[in-house]
């Protein structure tokens, strides 16, 4: 039906398959420690509870449940998903040893994640999580790469992984663990599309913009292929607090209004759409709810300054109804029509006004190293690590040559 003509998936495998430079492994390596701090930090979850009771999973398909449990994983802002949580554990767990390899591999599928995800449109945002949807491509991509394939088999692995991919954002709703069974699926799932591809199984080459692809399924507008001459994973950004991305920006502009001194009495958050669809949630029940809640996010800074992870638990929720009775919320036009490519915000209080288009720990306004091994550190710590534990297990990410000593680390942990 489509004669010779190339699809997206042509396109984008053959570009995925380009040269790299060697420098952005170290880019990599950031991503990696974040990943693993993320699975550290949810060693107390009854979601790790739950893996360690199921036998026969390994270490690594334990910790891709994890790595998104806080909130505090990686994010690309036009594509509105978190590669983390999905490539390194698809990465690490293919087998091999070189640590360059699983580096190489997963620059590459943070390359396809964001790709595709970034031309999904908001109607398919209002209902399908778009981590879940592109991450199944995602890994498909980080498998086969790190498997060798060749570009036909990349596509067949695309074609494979994209015939059955996407998650519902229904678990928003419900007080459930669906939200990391999207990441653990996408991870399987692609895994398999990739192993089968490698065989000689073929997949949809037009799996993408096919009359009955994913486009014509779940999207108005959907946007064109954007393939750009750098690696995309240089424009993700690291969550510095553990709430959604989308509270972040009024995050930080309440932690500039404080620094003033001028962040007291009732308090007006101006943002974009998409963060009070998801966050305006002016009483939390539980601590997820409160990760996703602005009014909550603008009470901890009120009350007590920079957040922390406890200021998410159930105490913290109790002691800081007073201070989010004294937060409102609404649509600022500018900052919906700058997103997804800035997510911004706006706080006004009876002293004054912060106003900030990007938000700490985007490209614009990176975190430094220094301050994303400070995170790490404090992550691992929340999940029951000593100090020196914490320590020792920054040195490895960030040093070894073997998969096998994060696979390690990651055994004795769960």
């Amino acid at each position: 039906m489509n004669g010779g003509k190339h699809s997206e998936t042509d396109r984008l495998a053959k570009h995925i398959l380009r040269e790299m430079p060697r420098a952005v492994h170290q880019r990599a390596r950031l991503h990696l420690l974040d990943w693993v701090a993320c699975v550290a930090g949810g060693l107390k979850s009854p979601v790790a509870d739950i893996q360690r009771s199921i036998s026969g999973a390994s270490p690594l398909e334990r910790a891709a449940w994890l790595g998104n449990v806080l909130e505090m994983d990686d994010v690309h802002r036009a594509a509105i998903l978190h590669p983390g949580p999905v490539v390194w554990p698809t990465v690490l767990n293919i087998g091999g040893e070189a640590m360059d390899d699983a580096l190489d591999a997963a620059v590459r599928g943070y390359e396809a994640i964001i790709a595709i995800g970034s031309m999904l449109d908001a109607r398919h945002y209002a209902f399908w999580h778009n981590t879940a949807t592109a991450g199944t491509f995602g890994a498909a991509v980080a498998a086969a790469c790190r498997l060798g394939a060749s570009q036909d088999e990349l596509v067949a692995a695309l074609g494979l992984a994209g015939s059955v991919t996407g998650g519902f954002w229904q678990m928003r709703h419900e007080p459930v663990m669906a939200k990391q069974w999207h990441l653990a699926h996408a991870m399987t799932t692609g895994t398999l599309a990739a192993r089968h591809a490698r065989h000689g199984v073929t997949g949809p080459r037009f799996i993408l913009e096919g009359p009955q692809g994913l486009f014509a399924a779940t999207c108005e507008t959907p946007k064109p292929l954007d393939l750009r001459d750098t690696w995309r994973i240089e424009e993700v950004s690291f969550k510095p607090w553990g709430a959604c991305r989308h509270a972040h920006p009024a995050i930080d502009a309440a932690l500039e209004l404080k620094s003033q001194g001028a962040l007291h009495g009732p308090v007006i958050v101006h943002t974009y759409r998409d963060a009070l669809v998801f966050c305006d949630r002016p009483d939390p029940a539980s601590s997820i709810q409160a990760k996703f809640s602005l009014q909550h996010a603008i009470a901890i800074v009120m009350e007590r300054g920079i957040p922390q992870l406890a200021d998410f638990e159930p105490d913290a929720i109790a002691a800081l109804a007073e201070a989010r009775s004294r937060v409102s919320v609404a649509e600022g036009a500018e900052f919906t029509a700058a997103y997804p490519s800035h997510f911004g915000a706006r706080v006004i209080s009876a002293a004054g006004e912060v106003t900030l288009r990007d938000t700490l720990g985007d490209p614009e306004r990176p975190l430094s190293r220094e301050g994303l091994v400070s995170k790490a550190r404090a992550l691992m710590q929340w999940g029951g690590l000593s100090p020196s534990s914490a320590d020792a297990a920054i040195h490895t990410v960030l040093e070894t040559d073997r998969v096998g000593d994060i696979a390690s680390l990651l055994k004795d942990w769960l």
